[in-house]
């Protein structure tokens, strides 16, 4: 079994990818190909996606009963003791923010009466 999600990828790839695989919801196509297929299907996906996301999950004969590939995606598949884990990028980031009174409470006492 394997699933194929597509994030920003030309119609005609998903449309190519429905002669062997059943798209459930837009970008995202189950079925059950061979392993030489899937191959295949994996490499014209990498071919025509272009700037687009892949994400391909299959069944496999490991201990988590899955791998995973992805091609121009923010999330990496990582060993982990043996165990393949998708590695999320870290969160850019936050400014710090500002400390003391605000622009509208300084502005708020100016107008008020003495």
């Amino acid at each position: 079994m394997m699933t194929l999600v597509l994030t920003a990828c030309p119609a005609g790839l998903r449309g190519d990818l429905t002669k062997w695989l059943m798209e459930i919801t837009p970008g995202v196509f189950v079925g059950r190909p061979s392993a030489r297929v899937r191959d295949e299907l994996w490499l014209r996906t990498i071919e025509l996606c272009k700037d687009g996301k892949a994400i391909l999950v299959y069944s496999a004969d490991t201990e988590q009963g899955l791998e995973f590939r992805v091609h121009n995606h923010d999330w990496v598949p990582t060993n982990h003791d043996g165990v393949l884990l998708m590695l999320r990028p870290s969160a850019p980031a936050t400014p710090a923010r500002k400390t003391g009174w605000s622009t509208a409470r300084a502005m708020r006492r100016a107008r008020r009466p003495r």
